[in-house]
């Protein structure tokens, strides 16, 4: 069983947002669910601060042992800090995806776009939990 944490938003593509202090501002991962599937990650390829990106754009590649998976931005917005951590050890997102392993935080265009998100009930449903 995945760990999907109440407090968080999340996509049908398996990522998900973190609010923070800010309100324009949040933090982007993949699930949990997201990285037991893949198995072990072995590269990201994220973008720079300053990008931006509409809600569903590609923002990025996610590579495992398995596959290549393309990372969706999940709200509207501008990349405002990347995780980089990630470079040196990106086998941080399978033990800690929630947390050391998150991928960008992203300065949001409009908060509203938080309202298309699911919730961690509807999540579980959506992964079959």
């Amino acid at each position: 069983m995945s760990n999907v944490p109440a407090d968080l938003l999340y996509t049908n593509d398996h990522e998900y947002i973190r609010k923070t202090d800010d309100p324009a501002t949040v933090v982007v991962g993949i699930t949990d669910y997201a990285q037991g599937e893949l198995g072990d990650v072995v590269f990201v390829n994220l973008p720079k601060v300053g990008d931006k990106f509409g809600a569903h754009a590609v923002f990025g590649t996610i590579e495992a042992v398995k596959a290549v998976s393309e990372l969706y931005s999940p709200v509207a917005g501008e990349v405002v800090d990347i995780n980089g951590g990630i470079d040196a050890d990106p086998a941080v997102i399978n033990r800690d995806p929630y947390g050391e392993g998150y991928l960008v935080k992203i300065k949001m265009a409009d908060a509203s776009g938080l309202d298309a998100l699911l919730s961690a009930e509807a999540y579980k449903k959506h992964i079959g939990e």
